[in-house]
């Protein structure tokens, strides 16, 4: 009985992890109708969207190595879905440079990355050795992206303003984050659970910055930059692309004045 519980409590919150996810997925839709209605993706970059997709084939192929690994499956098969649009709407409508970079980062991450890794975990590994090496990569990949926030946090300390940390796309990554703890949690996946644990404490803190800071007014600095309009990774599937702080911190070091 103790056993069924535990499997339901997993499969509840896997559940519940799909659906805020596919929410999060969906965030920069906005992002690209303007894209669409102006045939052209100036002013935003594609380095989320190259990150998601490269997070969700990762955990896919994670999730068809382990067994009972549906809910991560699913999600991420259909983020993969979800980026390849968006990366070809964007490509179709961006510059030339801007289509080269999003192009070799394409090659880079997604092709020769990507492949290097399946090509060496399925040649030189077998069984759990070749799912635990995954889950570490996985794991690693999400824990990296989930530092972003740390460039968007310390913007908000320096200006005290929140214009670029909207607190419903907080709100939605952490409780992201929650979800797929607990089916980690559950499921005893210690390569899902431990990266959303540190997803959780910034979703956290992000939230008190914003608590913090709502009501302050903004001191003046030399750029404006563009919102925080697309979501950021979460650990079972990333957009995000979005998708995400490492976004606004890319762009306050690469992009001219923007607003949207």
């Amino acid at each position: 009985m103790a056993f069924l519980s535990v499997h339901v409590l997993a499969f509840i919150f896997g559940l519940l992890g799909n659906i805020v996810s596919f929410l999060v997925f969906l965030a920069p839709v906005p992002t690209f109708v303007t894209i669409f209605k102006k045939k052209s993706s100036d002013g935003f970059q594609s380095i989320p969207y190259v990150v998601a997709l490269s997070s969700a084939k990762l955990l896919l192929y994670y999730g068809i190595l382990k067994t009972n690994a549906s809910m991560i499956v699913s999600i991420n098969a259909i983020g993969i879905a979800i980026e390849i649009v968006y990366l070809t709407i964007y490509v179709i409508y961006a510059s030339r440079d801007a289509k080269m970079l999003t192009l070799k980062l394409l090659a880079l991450f997604n092709v020769v990355g990507y492949g290097l890794m399946l090509v060496l975990t399925l040649l030189l590994l077998k069984g759990a050795q070749r799912v635990n090496a995954v889950g570490w990569i996985c794991a690693a990949f999400n824990l990296a992206v989930f530092a972003a926030p740390l460039g968007i946090m310390r913007r908000v300390i320096r200006t005290k303003s929140v214009e670029f940390m909207p607190f419903t796309l907080s709100f939605f990554l952490t409780l992201c984050a929650t979800m797929w703890f607990f089916y980690g949690f559950f499921v005893k996946d210690m390569f899902i659970a431990l990266p959303n644990v540190l997803g959780f404490l910034f979703g956290i803190t992000q939230m008190l910055l914003y608590m913090i800071y709502k009501n302050q007014k903004e001191l003046p600095i030399t750029k404006q930059h563009q919102r925080q309009d697309d979501p950021k990774l979460c650990a079972t599937v990333i957009d995000e692309p979005k998708l995400t702080e490492m976004k606004i911190v890319l762009d306050s070091s690469t992009r001219p004045a923007e607003s949207n």
